[in-house]
């Protein structure tokens, strides 16, 4: 059984902890908050036996093997390399950190002290996910790819009336691509690849982050476009396109429905049951990669072209964020 701590005590952190005890790999040990209390009155419930409000203390305990680290964006590099560096196994949620540099000294990290380093892009582990990509090649030719994810965030009322929630702060590296964004992005990478070319176009608030754009992605005979948004709803599925049928995705971060339809056939429905807890496979992936101990895996060349994409979409729309003049930390 693998023991691990959990850095915040938000919602996603719960769905997290569900869905890794229902792998029956993993065992919830410890909570970190910056209030004791909060460690407490969030732990107890869970069954965590350790609790603690100074990082440096948790990352020295010898009864923990892995962190989960759901803070903000912007603290994730700083918390995940102190980690890395105590040879604690890690998942962060996405996006991993803010800039590409980082990214580069996390792997690094990770390399050095042979612990696993796994990003939380749950898309990428989910059964329908793997159906999308086993059934693209009876697309034939790929000829446009149309990647959609816009949903007006909970919090955008509170921007409007004058607060700044971390949603819409570029002091954590947030906004609408490193958020909502970021699934359109990874998703289109683990189905296609890099990118030939990439360029983006963005509206940004007037707290600097952007609150919807688009990325347009040239590959070898097509393109696939990106729309993302904090600050309005869309009601419309993913969509790829080959000379030989269609595939149509309904909500790409889940991949909750999958129809095919080939070329002058009638559509057909591929997807199948997923586990309620949709962050269930990515608690399971990760505990087979610490129990293997596969350090360098798949997820590492993902989370690095994503992560050196955002930051290239970031210059092209000129969002910026404090972190990105930070040097990245000798690992």
């Amino acid at each position: 059984m693998i023991r691990f701590a959990v850095i915040g005590t938000n919602w996603i952190t719960q769905q997290f902890i569900d869905a890794a005890h229902a792998t029956g790999k993993l065992k919830l040990t410890a909570v970190y908050s910056r209030s004791l209390n909060t460690a407490h009155d969030f732990g107890k419930p869970n069954q965590a036996e350790l609790f603690f409000d100074d990082l440096q203390a948790l990352a020295n305990c010898n009864q923990i093997d892995a962190v989960y680290i759901a803070s903000p964006n912007s603290l994730h590099y700083s918390q995940a390399l102190l980690m890395l560096q105590h040879n604690k196994h890690v998942i962060c949620e996405k996006p991993m950190t803010s800039h590409i540099q980082e990214m580069e000294s996390l792997i690094a990290c990770a390399l050095k002290h042979q612990v696993v380093l796994f990003e939380a892009f749950k898309t990428a582990y989910l059964p329908n996910f793997s159906i999308l990509k086993q059934t693209l090649p009876q697309l034939g030719k790929v000829r446009k790819v149309f990647i959609d994810y816009c949903q007006y965030s909970s919090r955008y009322q509170r921007y409007l009336d004058g607060e700044n929630p971390n949603t819409f702060n570029p002091a954590f590296s947030n906004g609408s691509i490193m958020d909502i964004g970021y699934y359109c992005l990874a998703s289109a990478i683990a189905l296609f690849g890099e990118p030939m070319s990439l360029d983006a176009s963005a509206t940004l608030l007037k707290s600097g982050v952007d609150g919807h754009g688009s990325v347009w992605m040239s590959y070898n005979g097509f393109d696939a476009v990106l729309f993302h948004s904090k600050i309005s709803d869309s009601y419309i599925p993913s969509e790829i396109q080959g000379e030989e049928g269609t595939l149509v995705i309904d909500k790409i971060s889940q991949c909750r429905n999958i129809i095919f339809t080939p070329r002058g056939g009638q559509p057909q429905e591929i997807s199948q049951p997923q586990h309620e807890n949709t962050m269930y496979y990515e608690a399971d992936v990760f505990a087979e990669l610490v129990r293997n101990q596969e350090i360098y895996h798949a997820g590492l060349t993902l989370s690095r072209s994503t992560s050196r994409l955002l930051t290239n979409i970031r210059a092209l729309t000129g969002v910026k964020f404090p972190a990105d003049t930070s040097v990245a930390n000798k690992y």
